[in-house]
């Protein structure tokens, strides 16, 4: 098993897929991952659609100008139900769209670890990808996830990182 830290280092944005298939076993520790994501007040207020036909990825593709992604065999979308989502007393902040994120992170991690690639995308159409699969209308839709085998290495952007200093404050 790997070192979670280790883990959090060596995952990258992967934008060249290899077109590998994903096995069952492998998409139900990736949605696992996903439903293990905390959530607050434990609502979980977060969705997941798992794409695998190719009639159901193309038409997703055609919501996106992220092209790169067609080769994936599995395409994962999260979104929320702000309506279930716990919000803030004091000012009202709904929590569905932070719930979402840390649900993507958590599968994002275990598709590195399982040997795959992913990359977030959040360039995309949520009013086609409503039209287009009707279950998605009236969640606010987070990331789509491509799964597949890594075609590339990280880029060079990958490890530059601020400085502690730049981004922590201690009082």
């Amino acid at each position: 098993m790997t070192d979670f830290l280790q883990l959090a280092h060596d995952r990258y944005s992967v934008r060249g897929f290899d077109g590998r298939d994903i096995p069952e076993e492998d998409i139900n520790r990736i949605i696992e991952a996903g439903l293990a994501a905390p959530t607050a007040v434990n609502f979980q207020p977060v969705k997941i659609w798992v794409f695998r036909s190719a009639e159901a990825r193309e038409k997703l593709v055609s919501c996106t100008k992220m092209k790169f992604i067609e080769p994936a065999k599995v395409i994962i979308a999260v979104g929320c139900d702000p309506e279930q989502a716990w919000k803030r007393p004091f000012d009202n902040k709904n929590f569905g769209d932070v719930d979402a994120a840390i649900v993507i992170t958590h599968m994002m991690l275990e598709i590195h670890d399982l040997g795959y690639g992913s990359t977030w995308i959040g360039h995309f159409d949520p009013g086609a990808l409503a039209e287009l699969f009707p279950e998605t209308a009236g969640y606010s839709m987070i990331g789509l996830l491509p799964v597949s085998g890594r075609a590339m290495e990280p880029s060079e952007r990958h490890g530059k990182r601020k400085s502690p200093g730049e981004i922590v404050t201690t009082l």
